[in-house]
């Protein structure tokens, strides 16, 4: 797979297509950065953005990962100590993940984003937003977005600066940033900054086939025991020849295909035997056509995913 197939498999979106053809070209190591707020547990949500960065260090890209833990306590996900710890878990977290160790920088938000030029460009660039774009932006992922706190509207433009000083080409991240990156893509320009290539990758369903909530727990935390993964896998929606909102499915586009060269589909010998699979389009093609069973997917989706977690197991034991 060349550079380009590979940064852009299962994204959602790039913004733009041609100037990621241009840095390809032109830059022999690009900078991508994803931000993540030290908060609660790292799920399979989160690690689609980790699966995009390792595409991207593939693709000889130098990673940058931001332990955001200033935008956490603005965005009321605790005291600023208490951030600071999990963010040191998330990071071992990371790498167990698959993320390379000596090829990525890992920067806490608080080593930069409390000094005196940084804080200039973000009033700065306070100048050129309205209160509304600075709301509008925080929609997806403000802790009170019913009634936000005059801290989450700093964020947005906090976020907007630290791709200037963190001196990334690149901004990872899901489709629940994309507000925050067309902000920063609109306002850096007027402070004299390039704006950002964007990849976003797509917001998966939870394991009921609806959205993904702390408060159903319909979710893989990479946490989760092997018993924890087996009984949320076996219970997860999984209609047959449905694909469109299908949580195991997804399993196999988003995290198993793009770690594993072939995927083995294990299938009683009564009805054919193991089928192997070099790719996910051939699986869903065999799940629309009804010649995988869904408890058979969920049996492999089992393995695989216990497979991708236990280095994390490990690592947090």
């Amino acid at each position: 797979m060349d550079k380009f197939a590979l940064i852009t498999r299962n994204a959602e979106e790039v913004v733009t297509l041609d100037e990621l053809k241009a840095l390809l070209g032109t830059k022999k190591c690009p900078r991508a950065y994803v931000g993540y707020e030290p908060s609660g547990k790292i799920h399979m949500g989160h690690v689609l953005t980790v699966n995009k960065l390792i595409d991207l260090q593939n693709a000889d890209f130098k990673i940058v990962v931001l332990l955001a833990d200033v935008h956490a306590y603005l965005n009321e996900k605790g005291a600023l100590d208490e951030i600071k710890e999990i963010a040191q878990y998330n990071k071992r977290c990371f790498i167990a993940l698959g993320l390379d160790e000596k090829k990525t920088e890992f920067v806490f938000g608080s080593d930069f984003q409390l000094e005196h030029d940084y804080a200039m460009d973000v009033l700065k660039l306070a100048r050129h937003t309205t209160l509304n774009r600075a709301k509008r932006s925080m929609d997806e992922i403000s802790r009170s977005a019913e009634n936000p706190k005059v801290s989450q509207m700093i964020y947005p433009l906090m976020q907007a600066i630290d791709i200037t000083r963190l001196n990334v080409d690149v901004a990872v991240g899901g489709m629940d940033q994309r507000k925050i990156h067309m902000l920063a893509r609109e306002g850096l320009p007027k402070l004299g900054f390039a704006p950002p290539t964007c990849i976003h990758t797509p917001i998966l369903v939870g394991l009921d086939g609806a959205k993904m909530s702390s408060s159903k727990d319909n979710y893989i935390s990479i946490d989760d025991s092997p018993e924890e993964i087996q009984w949320k896998i076996d219970s997860a929606f999984c209609p047959p020849d449905q694909v469109k909102n299908n949580p195991v499915l997804e399993l196999f586009k988003y995290h198993i295909f793009p770690r594993f060269p072939e995927v083995i589909a294990a299938r009683p010998p009564k009805f054919g035997g193991d089928v192997h699979y070099a790719k996910y389009e051939d699986m869903e093609r065999d799940f629309v056509w009804r010649k995988i069973h869904p408890a058979d997917l969920k049996k492999s989706a089992v393995k695989y995913t216990n497979e991708i977690l236990d280095p994390v197991r490990k690592v947090l034991a």
